[in-house]
């Protein structure tokens, strides 16, 4: 589980975001939508420990994400929106070093291909070099690791960016497969499709603050699209 309480952070004199109050829990994907700056990105960041929080609290799994951070990191995955791997070895080489790297296991071959399968990567192409791999086939291989490692919870930052709608929606069918194993998927993305496509609750941040939250189930995509657009001028004439 996912957890911000009263969840600030402040850059000078910008409140980049204020007093984030969010629930994520296992078996959800909530999908954070809003424009640049809108504190998206800085979410995700604190829960990382990639920067502190000037007050409140990011909880991964009920464990304070800037006091015991390496505690935290262990029930993780983060997929950014470009997946780092090494170019020279191939998707199998590159589950076997980074899931190894991770806890210390090494995996036969056989169930590294099946990780890298159920992610959606064809097993024709996971002894082939990444280098040669699309975008979409890296974050396959991206989600193979956060399934070796058995994450609890899944951060992910702008994932479908540059990806065709074939490989998005691929990518969609791979996160309810998360899903359905009881993560918590927390999603930074503008892509309102996708939004509508794999969250169980859309949340649509403006300057720093959650200011609406919905049910995925309740809204089509044009009704998200209204209701976004609508959150925007009403932030507009507030700020």
């Amino acid at each position: 589980m996912l957890e911000a309480r009263s969840l600030s952070k402040r850059y000078g004199d910008t409140l980049a975001l204020d007093r984030l109050d969010l629930t994520v829990a296992p078996g959800e994907v909530f999908c954070l939508l809003g424009p640049n700056g809108a504190g998206k990105t800085t979410t995700v960041n604190l829960f990382l420990n990639f920067v502190s929080p000037t007050s409140g609290q990011a909880l991964v799994c009920g464990i304070d994400a800037e006091k015991e951070p390496q505690r935290a990191r262990r029930a993780l995955a983060y997929i950014p929106e470009m997946v780092t791997l090494y170019p020279a070895l191939s998707g199998l080489e590159n589950l076997g070093y980074f899931s190894t790297l991770a806890d210390g296991v090494q995996r036969p071959q056989g169930e590294l291909l099946r990780l890298l399968t159920q992610a959606g990567l064809d097993a024709a192409r996971a002894a082939q070099k990444v280098g040669g791999y699309s975008k979409g086939m890296r974050q396959k291989v991206g989600i193979a690791i956060a399934m070796a490692r058995g994450a609890r919870a899944l951060l992910l930052d702008e994932p479908t960016s540059g990806l065709d709608p074939r490989a998005a929606n691929e990518f969609a069918a791979s996160i309810d497969a998360l899903r359905r194993q009881g993560v918590a998927v927390l999603m930074v993305t503008h892509d309102l499709f996708l939004a509508r496509q794999c969250a169980t609750r859309v949340g649509i941040m403006q300057r720093g603050r959650l200011v609406t939250v919905l049910d995925a189930a309740t809204v089509d995509p044009a009704g998200l699209e209204r209701v976004y657009l609508e959150s925007s001028m009403e932030e507009g004439l507030t700020a």
